[in-house]
């Protein structure tokens, strides 16, 4: 493939070089690393660590919803709106897999080609590739890249897979929930858990028929939620981001809870906690890989021992760790 032929021939000597003309807004270079990223390349750990001075500056935001709710056009709106806000826009647009070749299903990238002249502006299809949570694996370290290639703005659109999609509001600054009438009602969305996870949620397709009672019945189960007093509390704004009404009001929202964010502390409590879920992946998948690459006698002999009945698998475990 293109992106595992960047990989072989981008060696170790070329990494400073490549971030610093990535930091220089050079749209290849970011590609080549969001490429090396997606690849899990064994360049990322000199990448990262190049990369890690220059991250935290980004506001990443969450776009989710069910599929249907028109997060693709949302997007697309979000980016116009805020490049005319003066804003760079980095955009992963994570897709269903494709079960032919593994990538990425180019739907969104064509929906926003409007953007495509524009240098300010970086948009990606990422194959969450089988990952459930909307998600893909690699998906936090492509945010790296972006935040360190000077992107005001990261913007992760999820694919629509229903109550697993809840996982992006562990990776973003704010988490936008999207909705339509004709989509579930408020009900329906409480029981897929967003009510718990949404920083803004907005009622995209306003015009249509039951956008008023869609956002009676958010309204009422945010309500029914507990938070604490001086805890943020959730907008429900609406738009048609067809035409573009009432996207600056979201523009406004994602700013003030930036600002909500930064003023009371929870920006960094936010990161803290999305920096330990990915060290925590890091090293999970660095011990999947060293069982699977490694000698295999040891985890054979224990589970030999627990299929026999001569050990549980927390004891096991434990020895496989050399605890």
């Amino acid at each position: 493939t293109p992106s595992s032929c960047v990989s072989r021939r981008t060696d170790p000597s070329a990494v400073p070089d490549l971030v610093e003309r990535a930091r220089a807004g050079q749209a290849r270079a970011v590609a080549r690393l969001v490429s090396l990223v997606e690849d899990e390349s064994p360049l990322l750990r000199p990448v990262m660590a190049a990369l890690a001075p220059h991250t935290g500056r980004a506001h990443v935001v969450g776009l989710t919803g069910a599929p249907g709710v028109g997060k693709s056009t949302s997007t697309n709106a979000l980016i116009g709106a805020l490049r005319a806000a003066g804003r760079s826009v980095g955009v992963l647009a994570v897709d269903p897999s494709s079960p032919f070749s593994g990538g990425a299903l180019l739907g969104d990238r064509i929906r926003m080609q409007e953007h495509a002249a524009d240098d300010a502006v970086f948009i990606r299809s990422m194959a969450s590739r089988g990952h459930l949570g909307g998600l893909s694996f690699t998906t936090p370290q492509a945010v790296r890249v972006l935040d360190a290639a000077g992107f005001d703005v990261v913007l992760v659109e999820t694919v629509g897979v229903g109550q697993s999609e809840v996982e992006v509001a562990g990776l973003a600054d704010t988490t936008m929930v999207l909705l339509a009438p004709g989509m579930g009602d408020g009900i329906q969305a409480a029981k897929a858990g967003i009510l718990e996870v949404g920083d803004l949620y907005v009622v995209n397709t306003a015009d249509r028929d039951g956008a008023d009672r869609l956002r009676r019945d958010l309204r009422a189960g945010l309500a029914l939620t507990e938070r604490a007093a001086d805890a943020w509390q959730p907008p429900i704004l609406a738009t048609v981001a067809q035409t573009g009404q009432g996207v600056d009001e979201v523009v406004e929202g994602l700013e003030q809870h930036r600002t909500w964010l930064q003023e009371t502390g929870q920006l960094a409590v936010r990161r803290a906690r999305r920096a330990r879920a990915e060290v925590e992946a890091v090293a999970v998948a660095a011990l999947r890989t060293r069982w699977e690459l490694g000698d295999h006698s040891a985890l054979d002999a224990l589970a030999a021992a627990v299929a026999a009945g001569e050990q549980d698998p927390y004891a096991a475990a434990d020895a496989l760790l050399g605890e």
